[in-house]
């Protein structure tokens, strides 16, 4: 069976120019260390252990921080029957299935490859959607595992993960001991400014990318299922009802809010500033790309009619 989630070529392409552009600023980066520092290399192996660590184990890692729990197709046979369906049409192996017991309505799928990867739905999702619009979020889910967006946005992450333990190295080193000359002093600030400018620039560019790889999921689950509106439908809910979870589970979301179907954080990021730093697009912009898609399979079935 040919797989229904085809390569997407704009979303490749976002992603290599990113990789690229990012892993220029990592060879300017390392240059400016060296120039500056004698201890980088130390920096950068813990950063690279985080990493390490971060890539091989995210799904156990954001499952325990989520209090997200492996469910068997006895425990939950309508989830499981759901993403059989969805995986045998996307010719795709089928993930781990977890569940996590919060009131917010939401997914996220984790793992570095289609082979290691969990979906993981909260029990406020289960409870809220109808079967076609838990279809379509659950096929977002799947197109992230299919494009492997989790592993490239962890990687990606590395340099802003490098350059924010600089700043606090270069903080709590002994270069701010009670000795300290002007010469350790200028070294202090260009360190401090190089990997701040270093940590703004990669995380914009994370989060552009963060942005598209949404817009990409979205249209490949509406093309997956053909029902456009049922994800549109699913969104609208779940963002209108996130505003009124408790605030507990909110502040446990947080920190996954860019690996969610919807930012764990409601507000009106689209519409100011700050939608440049936003892991989502504005809930109006995912609308209006269903739409545009419901219209074209509209007139796609009409041509076949005629």
């Amino acid at each position: 069976m040919q797989s229904r989630f085809e390569p997407d070529r704009r979303l490749t392409a976002r992603m290599a120019v990113t990789l690229f552009l990012l892993g220029l600023l990592y060879v300017i980066f390392v240059g400016a260390l060296v120039v500056l520092l004698k201890s980088w290399v130390l920096v950068v192996v813990i950063a690279g252990g985080m990493l390490w660590a971060q890539y091989w184990f995210s799904d156990r890692i954001a499952l325990y921080a989520m209090h997200g729990r492996i469910v068997t197709p006895e425990e939950e046979p309508h989830l499981h029957g759901v993403i059989d369906r969805l995986c045998a049409t996307a010719d795709m192996p089928k993930p781990e299935v977890a569940v996590s017991d919060m009131d917010l309505p939401n997914a996220f799928a984790t793992g570095r490859n289609a082979d290691h990867a969990v979906i993981c739905v909260t029990t406020g999702l289960l409870r809220r959607l109808e079967q076609d619009e838990l279809e379509g979020v659950l096929a977002h889910e799947l197109s992230h595992v299919a494009h492997r967006d989790v592993a490239v946005i962890t990687v990606a992450s590395f340099l802003g993960v490098i350059a924010g333990l600089v700043v606090r190295f270069a903080l709590y080193s002994g270069m701010l001991g009670r000795r300290r000359d002007q010469n350790t002093v200028v070294i202090l600030m260009a360190v401090i400014g190089v990997s701040a400018a270093v940590y703004a620039i990669s995380f914009l560019l994370i989060r552009a990318l963060s942005r598209y790889r949404e817009l990409a999921a979205d249209r490949a689950a509406a093309m997956l299922t053909g029902r456009p509106s049922a994800l549109a439908s699913a969104l609208t809910k779940v963002s209108g009802d996130i505003a009124r979870i408790p605030t507990k589970d909110l502040r446990t979301a947080q920190a996954f809010s860019a690996f969610y179907f919807a930012p764990a954080i409601s507000g009106e990021a689209g519409k100011t500033i700050s939608q440049l730093f936003s892991t989502h697009p504005s809930l109006e912009k995912r609308l209006e790309q269903l739409a545009s898609i419901s219209a074209r399979l509209g007139g796609q079935s009409a041509d076949q009619r005629s």
